[in-house]
C-alpha cells in the first residue's frame, strides 16, 4: 500500500532563495519547466525538485498541455503566511512610529540650533 504524499510545510518550501524566485516567475503567468529552468543556471532536475516542493506545500500546481507541463501559482495558499505575518504588523508599525517620532525630533532640534545661530549672528551685527 502506498503512502500518500507528505505535505511540505510551505515556511520550509519557501525558504529557499530558488523557491522564492520561481514563485515570483509564476506570480505573473503560468509558464512550462522549460521557460522557468531558463531563468537558472541549475538543470531542469533540479528545478523540478524545487517545483515538486513547491507543489506538496500546495503553492503552484503542475498540468499538461501537450507535451509539456505548466505550472502554476496558488496565492490562496499563501494565507498561512500572510496570517502569520500579520501578527508582528503589530511590531512595525510601532517601531515606524518610533522611528517617525525620533526623525522629527532631531529635525526640531536641529531648526532650533539654526534659529539660535541666526538669532546670535543677527545681534553681532
Amino acid at each position: 500500500m502506498s503512502q500518500p504524499a507528505q505535505k511540505h510545510d510551505v515556511f520550509q518550501a519557501i525558504a529557499d532563495p530558488t523557491r522564492r524566485e520561481v514563485l515570483k516567475l509564476l506570480a505573473e503567468k503560468e509558464l512550462p519547466i522549460s521557460e522557468i529552468t531558463s531563468h537558472f543556471t541549475m538543470s531542469r532536475t533540479a528545478i523540478a525538485k524545487h517545483l515538486n516542493i513547491l507543489s506538496e506545500a500546495e503553492l503552484v500546481s503542475g498540468r499538461k498541455v501537450g507535451r509539456e507541463k505548466r505550472y502554476r501559482l496558488h496565492p490562496e495558499s499563501f494565507s498561512e503566511l500572510k496570517d502569520w505575518l500579520s501578527y508582528f504588523e503589530q511590531y512595525w508599525s510601532n517601531k515606524l512610529s518610533m522611528l517617525k517620532h525620533l526623525v522629527e525630533e532631531e529635525e526640531d532640534s536641529e531648526l532650533k540650533v539654526v534659529k539660535k545661530k541666526d538669532y546670535l549672528h543677527d545681534r553681532t551685527d
